[in-house]
């Protein structure tokens, strides 16, 4: 059942769209936002909110990259994987993230802290390579840097 946070959420994102199917991926991430991710229960919820079945608004879910249908940890960290950054040392980063890390691509860490994603662009290809971890972009990466972010972000390593 979705909180009364997340209803006042939508129904206020709702008034900014023409049709309620619209609201569909702004209404994703208000739950993705209050849970971590978009369980089935929200999926269904929601497609009753947004006049969709649920299958409807499942394969928007499944189609945005960045909408998480799986639990994933409190930091998702989304490594660029474009060519700027395979030139620009992207196998070094990613084999060093995975060692620190002890996990790989679309895994979550045992300590449920960081989830490892790749994604196709984060339009910083002139720093690459480059990783987001949250909100977060960071570029020109180099082993070293990497150690220095995920300590911010609750890496005790």
């Amino acid at each position: 059942m979705l909180s009364e946070k997340e209803t006042h959420e939508i129904e206020k994102e709702l008034k900014q769209y023409k049709t309620r199917q619209a609201a569909g991926v702004e209404a994703l991430k208000i739950i993705q936002r209050s849970r971590g991710w978009v369980d089935d229960e929200g999926i269904k919820d929601l497609s009753a909110i947004l006049g969709m079945t649920p299958d409807e608004l499942d394969g928007v879910a499944t189609f945005y990259n960045l909408i998480f249908r799986k639990p994933v940890g409190a930091h998702v960290i989304l490594i660029c994987d474009t060519v700027s950054c395979w030139v620009m040392g992207y196998e070094k980063i990613l084999s060093h993230l995975k060692n620190r890390l002890g996990i790989g691509l679309g895994e979550t860490s045992p300590d449920g802290l960081f989830t490892l994603l790749p994604i196709p662009c984060l339009g910083a290809c002139d720093k690459a390579p480059a990783m987001m971890i949250d909100e977060e972009l960071y570029w020109n990466l180099t082993p070293e840097k990497i150690d220095e972010l995920i300590k911010r972000y609750g890496w005790k390593g």
